[in-house]
C-alpha cells in the first residue's frame, strides 16, 4: 500500500497502517482478530489504560456464538459463561414466583446455538484480545482521538498523547459517545427510550443465590423503580440494576449502590460486601445518519446505541465487525474492488435500525425476547451483493442473501468448511459438475432439506452470496466480488 502522498508527508506521522481501529470494546477487537487472521496491517488504539471494566453487554446471542466460532473463540467463550438462570420474583422479601426472561428453544442440527449465553463484557474482551494478540495483533493504549483529517488516500488522525497515526481505513468503534463520529461531523438521530435513570453495577453480595435472577418489582410505597440482581456466570459477581424515578439525583458511590439494594429488597446494606464497578445511563435508542465517511467506518455504538433490553447492543455491534473485516481485507489485498466497501453501510445500516427498534419495544414490554432476539434470521437478501438466480422458489427455500445454516451431511460439518477467512463454494444434492475458483473453499454434499437443491457461494461472514441451480453466472459474480483474481 503506497502511503507516501503529499498529506502523508506533511502530517509528520510516525505510525502507518492500512486498518486504524478506535475502541478496544468487543466491536474493535472482534474486528482486530478478523484482520488479524486475514494478515491486514492493523492497530487497534484505546484511549483507556487497559481494557473497560464492568460487565455491561453481558448477553451473547446465538448468531454471535457462530461468529466467535468462526473467529476462534468459542471455546473460551463457553468454558467462562453460562446459561442465564431462571427469574425469580420477591414481594416482601418472599419468593413470589418464577419468570422465564427468554422464549425458550431447542438446538437444531442448522442451529446449533439456541439460547442467549452469559458472559460478562469485561470476560468477552479479554477472550477477544488474547485471541488478537495471538494472531499478531496490536493494541495501544491511552490513546485519546483529538482529531481526524481525510483525504483521498485515506486519513490521519491525532491523539492527546502518542504520535498521530495515518491509515488507509479508519474505523469509529469508540462508542455512543464516539470522538472519531464527532470529529466527522456525523449526527445520530434517535429518542429518550426511557426518561429514567438507571444505576448498573458489578458487586459482590451475600444472602442471594446464584440459581435465579432475582427481580424486586417498584414499590408504591416508597415511590422506587425496580430492582433486578443478576449472578454473572463464571464469576463471584452479581449485576445489579436499579431504575430510578425521572429527576430523582442518582449516587453512583459504592454507598449510593448499598443504599439501593437495601432500599429495594429485604437485603441489609451491609449484604454488599464489594462494589467492583459501578454506572449510570438513560436508555436511549439513536442510529447514526450514515456508517461510512470517506475513508472512515463507524461500527457498533458508535453507529447505534440501544437500550440494553434484549440484548441487541454487542451483539449488533460484533456483527458490524464481522460484515466490515472481510471486506477490507478483499479491497486490502487487491483481490475486490474499493466499491466493495460501499456494501457495508448498504447492509448494516438496516439491521441496525431494525435492532434498534425491536430493543426499544422490549424494553418498553411491546415485544418479548423471542426469535428475533437471537438473530439468526437477520440477512441481507436486498443486498446488491446478494443474487439468487433460481425462480420460482417455495416461500422457505434458502435464498442468497440468507445465513448459510449449519449441518452435517455425508460427514461433511457445513460450519467446519465454512469456518476461516475463504469463501466456500457448496453443492448440494445436484449433479452439476462442481466448479473451482482460486481461493474458494469447495464442498459437496447430497440432498439437504434446509438448503434444497443448488450451488452455494457463501461468504467468508457466513451468508450465502450467490446461488443457482448450476454454475451459469457464478463467474461473473466471482469477478464481482474479487474472486478469482489471485
Amino acid at each position: 500500500m503506497d502511503m507516501t502522498s503529499e498529506a502523508t508527508k506533511n502530517a509528520n506521522v510516525d505510525v502507518l497502517v492500512d486498518v486504524l481501529v478506535v475502541g478496544a470494546g468487543p466491536t474493535g477487537l472482534a474486528l482486530g482478530v478478523d484482520l488479524a487472521r486475514r494478515g491486514v496491517d492493523a492497530l487497534v488504539v484505546e484511549r483507556g489504560e487497559g481494557l473497560a471494566p464492568g460487565s455491561r453487554g453481558k448477553g451473547l446471542q446465538p448468531r454471535t456464538m457462530e461468529v466467535f466460532d468462526d473467529l476462534g473463540v468459542l471455546d473460551a467463550i463457553r468454558a467462562t459463561g453460562g446459561d442465564y438462570p431462571v427469574g425469580m420474583i420477591w414481594q416482601d422479601g418472599r419468593r413470589a414466583g418464577e419468570h422465564q426472561m427468554f422464549d425458550p428453544a431447542e438446538p437444531t442440527e442448522d442451529s446449533p446455538y439456541n439460547a442467549p449465553w452469559m458472559v460478562p463484557q469485561w470476560r468477552t474482551q479479554e477472550i477477544l484480545y488474547a485471541r488478537l494478540t495471538e494472531l499478531g495483533g496490536r493494541v495501544a493504549f491511552g490513546r485519546e482521538v483529538v482529531a481526524v483529517a481525510q483525504d483521498e488516500d485515506g486519513a490521519t488522525v491525532e491523539f492527546a498523547s502518542g504520535p498521530p497515526v495515518r491509515a488507509r481505513y479508519v474505523v469509529a468503534a469508540d462508542g455512543g459517545r464516539s470522538a472519531v463520529r464527532r470529529a466527522l461531523g456525523i449526527a445520530m438521530t434517535g429518542e429518550t427510550v426511557d426518561p429514567d435513570p438507571v444505576l448498573v453495577a458489578d458487586v459482590r453480595i451475600t444472602g442471594l443465590d446464584r440459581d435465579n435472577w432475582h427481580v424486586f418489582p417498584p414499590r408504591e410505597d416508597t415511590g422506587d423503580g425496580y430492582m433486578a440482581i443478576c449472578p454473572l456466570a463464571g464469576t463471584e459477581d452479581f449485576q445489579v440494576v436499579a431504575q430510578f424515578p425521572d429527576g430523582t439525583p442518582v449516587d453512583a458511590s459504592p454507598d449510593g449502590v448499598r443504599k439501593a439494594v437495601a432500599a429495594r429488597s429485604h437485603l441489609a446494606a451491609d449484604a454488599v460486601t464489594e462494589v467492583r464497578w459501578v454506572s449510570e445511563f438513560r436508555p436511549r435508542a439513536a442510529l447514526a445518519d450514515r456508517f461510512r465517511s470517506g475513508p472512515v467506518f463507524l461500527a457498533g455504538d458508535a453507529a447505534h446505541i440501544h437500550s440494553p433490553a434484549g440484548g441487541q447492543g454487542l451483539n449488533t455491534s460484533v456483527q458490524d465487525a464481522y460484515n466490515l473485516g472481510w471486506k477490507l481485507g478483499a479491497v486490502l489485498g487487491g483481490e475486490a474492488p474499493a466499491s466493495l466497501l460501499d456494501t457495508y453501510e448498504e447492509e448494516r445500516l438496516p439491521i441496525a435500525a431494525d435492532m434498534l427498534g425491536l430493543s426499544t419495544k422490549i424494553h418498553r414490554g411491546e415485544a418479548r425476547r423471542g426469535k428475533e432476539t437471537r438473530q439468526l434470521g437477520l440477512g441481507y437478501r436486498g443486498s446488491s451483493l446478494a443474487v439468487e438466480t433460481r425462480t420460482d422458489l417455495p416461500d422457505e427455500a434458502l435464498r442468497a442473501g440468507d445465513r448459510a445454516p449449519d449441518g452435517t451431511v455425508d460427514g461433511v460439518r457445513l460450519f467446519d468448511a465454512f469456518r476461516g477467512a475463504h469463501w466456500t463454494l457448496l453443492t448440494v444434492g445436484t449433479v452439476t459438475e462442481p466448479a473451482e475458483l482460486p481461493g474458494v473453499r469447495t464442498a459437496r454434499i447430497g440432498s439437504y432439506e434446509r438448503y434444497g437443491t443448488g450451488v452455494f457461494l457463501v461468504r467468508p461472514d457466513g451468508y450465502v452470496g450467490w446461488a443457482g441451480a448450476g454454475t451459469e453466472g457464478l463467474r461473473e459474480y466471482a469477478a464481482l466480488v474479487g474472486l478469482g483474481t489471485r
